[in-house]
């Protein structure tokens, strides 16, 4: 059966109504766990090189879709008043400077540096989905109300809050996935933001450094643009549909699936460059 599916992804013309509808859906699959969760971007690297597409093009084509998601989704959590753009833009431009040299290094290293590289990384970040946020909510609350010094935010400067960020966007400019976990986190633990406005910060930090990544692949003619406007069409269509869905509803089985997928191409990657 994988095989068959292998086939029918590697022949099929992008522009055969079947593939159109396969991608739409599946970009709308990808939008919804990215908007709520993350890290589904790895289903997206492996969709497309299923298809045919080396890694490094892979990597560039899933900008275009992910830029025109965080747009509309960014929209959305402004219009219901979790986005504060005075702190959004205090992580996005840390975040858009590391994004430029961590795409400069994705679009230049060699296709098996890269393959290696997020086969032993996406794993690593796909522990994060497991961590019980409830549990850091009422741990931190407990520490700030106990002790108001303490809390990260304010023992951290900020030259070294834009120093962390601007190095979770060199991952970020490397590769997306998992990106926006990390941006989630930093926002809550260094500048003491809830899970739901950091959840919007990640957001909006995305909008800001994808172009920056997006425009570096572009150059290196690493973007296939009749998948990339294709598939996007699904990330809008699943990143409006996470933005207002409950983010209890089903994370669970959605963590459970996208580590199985992240684990299974990792493993994938790291066995074509033993054999």
């Amino acid at each position: 059966m994988i095989e068959e599916l292998h086939n029918f992804l590697s022949t099929t013309p992008v522009t055969d109504y079947r593939m159109i509808i396969l991608l739409i859906c599946c970009g709308a699959f990808v939008g919804f766990i990215n908007t709520i969760a993350g890290m589904a971007t790895a289903l997206s690297y492996g969709l497309f090189m299923m298809m045919g597409l080396p890694i490094n093009v892979a990597n560039g084509t899933t900008r275009v879709g992910v830029l025109l998601q965080f747009l509309t989704t960014s929209a959305i959590f402004k219009k219901e008043g979790y986005l504060d753009m005075k702190t959004g833009w205090r992580v996005g431009i840390p975040v858009g400077c590391g994004a430029i040299f961590g795409a400069l290094l994705a679009a230049v290293l060699k296709v098996k540096v890269i393959e290696i590289v997020m086969a032993i990384l996406l794993p690593i970040m796909s522990v994060l989905l497991f961590i019980d946020k409830k549990k850091i909510s009422r741990s931190a609350g407990k520490l700030k109300s106990s002790d108001a010094n303490s809390c990260p935010g304010e023992v951290l400067s900020s030259f070294w809050i834009f120093i962390i960020f601007m190095a979770i966007g060199v991952y970020g400019g490397f590769t997306h996935s998992g990106v926006g976990l990390l941006i989630m986190f930093g926002s809550f633990f260094l500048l003491g933001l809830d899970m739901i406005r950091s959840n919007a910060i990640k957001q909006f930090a995305v909008v800001i450094y994808t172009p920056l990544a997006l425009t570096v692949f572009i150059i290196y003619g690493q973007v296939n643009w009749g998948i990339a406007l294709i598939y996007a069409i699904g990330n809008i269509i699943g990143g409006i549909a996470g933005s207002y869905a409950s983010i209890k509803a089903g994370e669970k089985f959605i963590k459970v699936f996208v580590a199985v997928i992240v684990i299974t191409m990792s493993s994938y990657l790291i066995l074509k460059h033993l054999i």
